[in-house]
């Protein structure tokens, strides 16, 4: 029996998640149809036996609307995201909206509807579990669904399942990162002889760093991954206003020069750490020495260490970005979703 998935949401991170079903579809352990998209741009198409995969890939490809979607029996067009949570016949609800990290809406307020009307949901929105994990956590439990959100930290690198499942029975005292890719790009141009500005720059160029790179390189990016990190592994009930923030544009050429002299390199960290009683969690450049592995962390990669009692640091590196990977993070939750409630 199929799982039947309604998009809310239809930037790359859906986009990608179409193009791997279509490319990987028949190799999956369990079928996932998609029968709803809804998007504010491109608007919306429903069809309960669920969406032409294929002509949806037409439609991305022209820049086109959910208008030009044929017309026939059951298929319903028009509805907005509050509509297509409430009347798709959807097991679960895929929210990948635009993230609002200061508010989480209308994403908190999209799974808050989708939970009460007893539908699991997916996330790669960083914005309602940043801000409302606990509130949408116990609205899950209350009514027998999944809340899955994989993707919200390290794309499609499983920085939260791998603690959950495979570190189980550890201690783990201190989570610290490299969990964006834009500014560890930055960084490690710098080292090789350019200005911060020199860096931001090519970044842009290269698709790294939006137009306006405010939240990457002043770490509000890595700082609601904290938060999720907490929350989520740690089970610190961690607020955005808890954590010390410093970003990385103040840095200078003499600043990266003098950490390679002293045998370091700067990495922009997020670090949330159990001190007793106390929580410390931070965010801002440190100078780590070499034989640290976040040290050797180049490019747009992200990696995680997690501090563990019994089987000591262990260090998860991968993609922190991506449309495809973070694609794949949705498709890892949704294959989990029917395994976890059993």
């Amino acid at each position: 029996m199929a799982q039947k998935v309604a998009l809310i949401g239809f930037g790359g991170v859906a986009q990608g998640f179409i193009q791997i079903l279509r490319e990987r579809g028949e190799e999956l352990p369990e079928h996932i149809q998609v029968v709803s998209i809804t998007d504010w741009r491109r608007g919306a198409v429903h069809d309960p036996n669920g969406l032409d995969l294929d002509f949806i890939a037409k439609i991305i490809e022209t820049d086109g609307t959910f208008e030009h979607y044929p017309e026939r029996s059951g298929v319903i067009k028009g509805w907005n995201s509050f509509e297509t949570i409430q009347q798709t016949n959807a097991d679960t609800i895929v929210e990948v909206t635009f993230t609002d990290v200061l508010t989480g809406q209308p994403a908190i307020d999209h799974c808050k509807e989708a939970l009460r009307l007893g539908k699991h949901v997916v996330t790669t929105n960083k914005g309602p579990i940043a801000v409302a994990y606990q509130e949408l956590k116990e609205l899950a439990d209350a009514n027998g669904v999944q809340l899955l959100y994989e993707g919200t930290v390290m794309s499609g690198t499983p920085a939260l399942r791998l603690p959950e499942h495979t570190l189980i029975g550890n201690n783990i005292q201190e989570v610290k990162g490299i969990l964006n890719g834009t500014t560890n790009y930055i960084l490690t141009e710098m080292e090789r002889g350019k200005t911060f500005e020199q860096a931001l720059q090519d970044a842009q160029t290269l698709g790294y760093a939006e137009a306006d790179p405010t939240s990457d390189v002043e770490g509000y990016d890595v700082l609601y991954k904290v938060v999720i990190l907490a929350n989520v592994m740690m089970g610190i009930p961690l607020k955005p206003s808890d954590v010390e923030r410093v970003g990385i544009s103040h840095l200078t050429p003499r600043d990266i020069k003098d950490a390679h002299s002293a045998g370091e390199r700067w990495k922009l960290i997020g670090r949330v750490k159990k001190e007793g009683e106390r929580t410390m969690a931070t965010v801002r450049p440190e100078r780590l020495p070499l034989t640290d592995p976040l040290a050797n962390i180049n490019g747009a990669i992200n990696a995680i260490t997690y501090e563990c009692d019994i089987s000591g640091p262990i260090t998860l590196i991968g993609a922190g970005a991506g449309v495809k990977e973070t694609g794949f993070a949705l498709l890892i939750d949704l294959l989990h979703v029917n395994r976890l409630g059993e």
